[in-house]
């Protein structure tokens, strides 16, 4: 029988938004690890590698939370905050930095940070804080997704079918769940390449093909509904077509 995709939401209520993060960092490991950290959790990530490119990107451009290095080219964190509150943008911020002072909390707090975490720090805790920020901003996010008895849930990172736990890899975790935001909807394989894998789509190249197959093996085949279909000449689609 066709339907509507069921969305649940629980706690934080709300629809299933992309939550959209600017990263502030020189460091380049530091920058790679929360970029894979924050988009395998549904967030979606701009950086930049300088105070002033911050600033900008900042300004000109609406994000949901702003996470700002201290010590930073061109321009310094203090200095790009300061003069983001001066153009009244309330934009939340979370200062990352290796300055672990009391004197700096409090002028990070002060300037007007929403929270300060010290580096080294744990992505669990990063993680926690930023959740936490949203929330206190009124921000909606959803926490499992559902269709047709397939379920993720998107804070343990889960996913089941029909009750049976599917066992899948953080790529197919992601491709699944871009699926999930998209019910009915056909995604381009060069969409599909740009958001999960964050590449520009060559054609010559199967990755999303092998993936998707992958994806199938697991959610659709061990179950007589299947719900990922090949769209000819165009992509992919979620839908139950029973």
């Amino acid at each position: 029988m066709k339907g509507k995709p069921h969305l649940q939401r629980k706690a934080l209520g709300g629809g299933r938004v992309h939550v959209k993060i600017l990263l502030v960092e020189d460091e380049a490991k530091t920058v790679a690890f929360l970029k894979k950290g924050l988009s395998e959790n549904g967030f979606v990530l701009d950086v930049a590698r300088d105070g002033e490119t911050g600033l900008h990107l900042a300004t000109e451009l609406t994000y949901d939370l702003v996470i700002l290095d201290v010590m930073l080219p061109e321009r310094d964190g203090w200095s790009v905050l300061q003069a983001l509150r001066k153009r009244d943008r309330t934009t939340p911020v979370l200062f990352l930095t290796a300055r672990d002072g009391v004197p700096d909390r409090v002028r990070g707090l002060e300037t007007g940070a929403d929270d300060y975490l010290v580096k080294p720090f744990a992505f669990s805790e990063l993680l926690a804080r930023v959740r936490t920020i949203l929330r206190r901003k009124g921000k909606t996010i959803s926490e499992s997704l559902r269709f047709f008895g397939l379920e993720m849930d998107l804070l343990r990172r889960t996913v089941t079918r029909d009750a049976k736990r599917l066992d899948l890899t953080a790529k197919e975790f992601l491709l699944l769940e871009l699926f999930l935001q998209h019910p009915g909807e056909v995604l381009s394989r060069t969409f599909i390449a740009e958001r999960v894998w964050d590449m520009n789509f060559d054609s010559d190249t199967n990755t999303v093909d092998v993936a998707v197959r992958r994806l199938r093996k697991k959610t659709d085949d061990p179950f007589p509904r299947k719900l990922i279909h090949t769209v000819r000449g165009m992509g992919y689609i979620l839908e139950d077509r029973t």
